[in-house]
């Protein structure tokens, strides 16, 4: 059985400012890279067999700091683990998304959270297949985990996805299973995630409420 724990990356100057990030390559920020390296002293408490990333910046510098604080090599780079994409969406903030968009109007250009769960599960499956019986850190984005968890636990409301935080899968029988949201990898918590991607993102935030 090979067990996946989803990372979401750390703070971006963007996610501060509640921009909509999406497919757009925004670093992270002084508190993002302090928050990897939290969230990498915490998984250094078990042992791990690989790591694996998004390739865009804020994923990938926050997987690579993991990396570091758990003894493992240079990430390796999943193009189908990147943020979903929300079009003409991205760059805005709050106001200019009910301004632009308002109510329920479409997005050009938005990847719908079943788009993003096509692209991503498989992927997940083709890092567990990669890696049988192993356990692998997979640092993606927040829009992601949330499809991926509504997915494969769909009964479930899940709470925040918080920069940094922590999520652990298992691959039974061909499929993902959850095994705990927000995991506390032995009873510790983190104490340094900031805000939720629905409280960041408009877009995911409306999702929430009409799904």
């Amino acid at each position: 059985m090979t067990t996946l724990y989803l990372v979401r990356h750390g703070e971006t100057d963007w996610n501060k400012a509640r921009r909509i990030q999406g497919s757009t390559d925004i670093p992270l920020n002084a508190t993002g890279r302090d928050q990897a390296a939290t969230t990498g002293a915490l998984l250094a408490r078990r042992e791990w067999d690989a790591i694996v990333a998004s390739p865009l910046s804020r994923a990938f510098e926050t997987a690579s700091i993991i990396a570091g604080e758990v003894g493992l090599p240079t990430p390796e780079v999943f193009d189908t683990l990147v943020e979903r994409r929300y079009g003409e969406a991205e760059g805005l903030n709050y106001q200019q998304v009910d301004e632009r968009f308002p109510g329920e109007t479409d997005v050009p250009g938005r990847e719908t959270r079943d788009e993003v769960t096509a692209r991503v599960v498989p992927t997940l499956l083709e890092i567990a297949a990669r890696h049988p019986g192993a356990s692998v850190i997979v640092v993606s984005h927040g829009g992601v985990i949330r499809s991926v968890l509504n997915s494969i636990d769909p009964d479930n409301v899940h709470g925040m996805i918080t920069n940094g935080s922590i999520h652990s899968v298992r691959i039974a029988d061909g499929s993902l299973e959850l095994i705990a949201f927000d995991d506390p990898i032995e009873e510790l918590s983190l104490e340094c995630g900031t805000d939720d991607i629905d409280e960041q993102n408009a877009l995911e935030r409306r999702d929430a409420v009409t799904t």
